[in-house]
């Protein structure tokens, strides 16, 4: 997975958004593979059109705790804005995970603006996704 500054400074370079369209798929390709198991309604990311499942799990012998996301989606541009969250929160501990704030980023990208309200919504239905694991982690630890 691609870092999170290389995601916005490859991002950035392109002016065209078909060609920012096509780095989304491509963020989206690269993912690791996301097993079929874990495809289930409790990793089901709610308020999205597209499917989208979202898990994380501490790192083990981490302290303190670091979580581990993992994600897939059926739609290539909402996986391609799923690979960006995921480099987002992967490797973070709860509490730093819960003061993120990805609309900022988003924002600064363009990406509300190309996104209709739909996707929109489930954009927020993800990052909702990523904070309610990243308490429950938190709980748990």
């Amino acid at each position: 997975m691609e870092t999170l500054e290389r995601i916005i400074e490859t991002f950035e370079f392109f002016e065209d958004w078909e060609d920012r369209y096509r780095y989304l798929e491509e963020l989206g390709e690269r993912l690791s593979a996301f097993p079929e198991g874990l495809k289930t309604p409790e990793h089901l990311v709610h308020g999205c059109v597209s499917q989208v499942w979202v898990v994380a799990e501490p790192q083990p012998g981490s302290q303190p705790t670091v979580l581990r996301f993992r994600g897939d989606s059926d739609t290539p541009i909402i996986k391609g804005i799923l690979a960006i969250l995921l480099a987002m929160y992967d490797g973070r501990t709860p509490d730093e995970a819960l003061a993120l704030e990805p609309d900022e980023l988003f924002q600064r990208l363009g990406i509300y603006e190309h996104l209709s309200p739909n996707r929109h919504v489930g954009v927020y239905a993800m990052v909702e996704k990523f904070r309610n694991l990243a308490r429950a982690c938190r709980r748990a630890a």
